[in-house]
């Protein structure tokens, strides 16, 4: 099941670690099996994480690209990640992990928010871009993994 959390602040206060981790205890029973947190200045993205396709700690999230550049925070399963994976492979993306989340990281690397088009499945995700201080944020289309959001002053 999973679930993702984040916190921007537009203000650029710094993201405060509690406030992060209060709304991943809050959604704790949707991933028992591992959390994480990311923090970069004013923006935060948390994880808790229900281990279901790589079982190994190297599904862990937040997860980051090779350049450390991308940061992702992802709920769900991308049922064609096999072939989506074999298509990265073969233009010479070299992935670490058995994980659809890294596929999906790499593909939005590679193919921006057209890969998109190519997901068959469920998910909300998070993608931060740390040169860029940008976000990215999506679900799938038809709300299976819904995703919320706020914003005040």
């Amino acid at each position: 099941m999973c679930g993702i959390a984040g916190i921007i602040n537009f203000n650029n206060n710094p993201v405060e670690q509690l406030s992060l981790l209060t709304m991943m205890q809050a959604m704790k029973h949707r991933g028992p099996d591992d959390d994480g947190v990311f923090i970069d200045d004013n923006v935060g993205l948390g994880f808790v994480r229900l281990s279901i396709i790589d079982l190994t700690v190297s599904g862990h999230q937040p997860m980051k690209d090779d350049s450390s550049r991308y940061v992702i925070v992802f709920n769900g399963e991308i049922y064609n990640y096999i072939e989506l994976r074999e298509e990265l492979n073969k233009e010479g993306v070299i992935f670490r992990t058995g994980s659809d989340t890294e596929v999906l990281l790499y593909a939005y690397i590679r193919w921006g928010s057209a890969c998109l088009n190519k997901f068959n499945g469920m998910w909300s995700i998070a993608i931060y871009d740390t040169l860029e201080k940008s976000i990215f944020l999506s679900r799938d289309r038809f709300g299976v993994k819904p995703l919320y959001y706020y914003r005040d002053d």
